[in-house]
């Protein structure tokens, strides 16, 4: 709860509840994101659901409005490592979330990674909401 907290996330019911059992309620951001969350979970299947609760899924996938390169992706997150970058774009690659396609006019060829599918829909939905700071 306290990291719900911080996050600004959910605040404390003023005035109501047991002092040993406050009540929370969200904040006016949380209410922003619970509906951007419920518009995520709406458009995937019960089956993705796992897929959507992975660390890096839903940033990826925020990155990909439009296509990107791998070191387009780790630089607009930041803190990514190469390993779990790379292993979030073949599991979303696996689900047909994500399409990997080569370009070779580029010395040395170069990955290019797009959302498609599901993570299409998903990518449209976060990539106007959310911004990563540098």
């Amino acid at each position: 709860m306290d990291h719900l907290i911080k996050l600004e996330l959910l605040e404390r019911n003023p005035g109501y509840g047991h002092p040993l059992r406050p009540e929370f309620r969200l904040t006016s951001f949380g209410k922003s994101i619970a509906a951007l969350s419920h518009s995520i979970q709406r458009i995937s299947p019960q089956t993705d659901h796992g897929l959507l609760r992975r660390s890096w899924t839903l940033p990826v996938l925020t990155t990909l409005q439009t296509p990107n390169h791998f070191n387009d992706i780790k630089r607009q997150l930041g803190t990514i490592t190469d390993r779990a970058l790379s292993q979030s774009l073949k599991t979303m690659e696996d689900r047909q979330w994500v399409s990997r396609t080569v370009d070779y006019i580029a010395r040395p060829p170069k990955p290019i990674y797009t959302a498609v599918n599901t993570g299409a829909h998903i990518s449209q939905i976060t990539g106007p909401k959310i911004v990563f700071a540098p």
